[in-house]
Parts: C-alpha cells; structure tokens; sequence
C-alpha cells in the first residue's frame, strides 16, 4: 500500500511539474480532478427537476382554496352567506400565517341581455366591486389587531369538482372490490379466490 501511494504522488508531481513548465499548472489543480459537492449537487438539481412541475400544481390548487366563489354570496348581491362567513373565517385563521391574497370569482350570477351587451359588462363590474369591498370589510374586522393588508383579486376559474355518479362508482370500488389469492390454504384448492371489502 504504501509503494502505491508513494508512486501515486510521484506521478501527480510529476505530471505538475510538466504541466507548470508549460504555464497550465491551473489545469491540474485537485478541484479539476473530481466535484467536491458530488453528489449533492446534482441530487438537488434532479429534486428541482421534479419540484418545478409539481409547483405549478400546488400554486393553482392554492388559489383555488384562496377563491371566494360565486355562491358564497345571496345571488346578484355582495351579501355573504354564512358559508361565505365561514370561509373568509377560514382563510384569515391560516397557519402559520394567512395568505394576504384572496381571489374573488368575476360575477357569473347576474342575467344577460342581448339587447345591452354593455349593460351586462357594467353590472358585473359593479357587482365584482361591491363583493370585493364586503369581503375586504368582513376580513379587515375578523383580523383586527393582527395588522394584515387584504388584497382582493378577481379572476375567472372554471368551477372545481368532479360529477357524483362517477365518484359513488369509485368509492364502492375501492370498498368493495378487493380481491385476493389464498396460497393453498387448508381445505381449498390452490386457485381459491376470496372475494370482499377488508
């Protein structure tokens, strides 16, 4: 062993001596030879790599929750319901602090004439308006004290959900349509299929 190491560093100073007679000693320097940060450096980047997408998908599902919808107000007007109480409620005790942000869904309750195109356009801006002055009041009394500035955001998401028939299948498949293999158990015969929920 200790033969190898002497050789070893016998080699690296020679090939230093040589690489200095010709001005690239810098080429031979130890932190060209190998990464000091391997593998660090590249797990990080390979977690980055999958992160990046999925960040996407965390910030739309966030604003999503931050949203007041449609139907936390009385239809046509800027009053809350009591769901819509709740969820502001909701938003504004978030740990480990709330998000100053909350999005507001442009008006699609109010009626369209076809006569008045422009008449549609100014009520549901007046209507987008008022909701985002209720919400700013019902938020700005619930968090007094905590010094929070709310800043009320419309958008137009699509609404979120999936249709019931197809979740009710789902779920009663997941309860009830397990199966399982008893390997040779005692008194059946070997391909003996046990049918049934847990």
């Amino acid at each position: 062993m200790k033969g190898l190491i002497t050789r070893a560093a016998a080699a690296v100073g020679c090939a230093a001596a040589l690489a200095g007679a010709s001005g690239c000693i810098e080429t031979l320097h130890p932190r060209y030879l190998w990464d000091p940060c391997w593998p660090q450096r590249y797990n990080y980047q390979a977690r980055m790599e999958v992160l990046e997408g999925f960040g996407a998908q965390v910030n739309n599902g966030h604003v999503l929750d931050q949203t007041v919808w449609n139907w936390h107000f009385v239809p046509g007007s800027d009053e809350l319901t009591p769901g819509g109480l709740e969820h502001l409620a909701y938003l504004a005790r978030r740990r480990p602090c709330p998000d100053p942000v909350v999005y507001l869904q442009t008006a699609q309750d109010i009626a369209y004439d076809p006569a008045a195109p422009e008449k549609y356009v100014e009520t549901r801006c007046d209507l987008n308006a008022r909701r985002a002055a209720a919400i700013q009041k019902f938020l700005t009394a619930y968090s007094a004290g905590r010094h929070i500035h709310w800043d009320v955001v419309v958008h137009d998401p699509a609404d979120v959900g999936i249709a019931a028939v197809p979740m009710g299948l789902a779920i009663q498949g997941m309860y009830t349509g397990s199966r399982g293999t008893l390997p040779g158990a005692a008194g059946a015969g070997a391909g003996a299929t046990v049918t049934g929920g847990r």
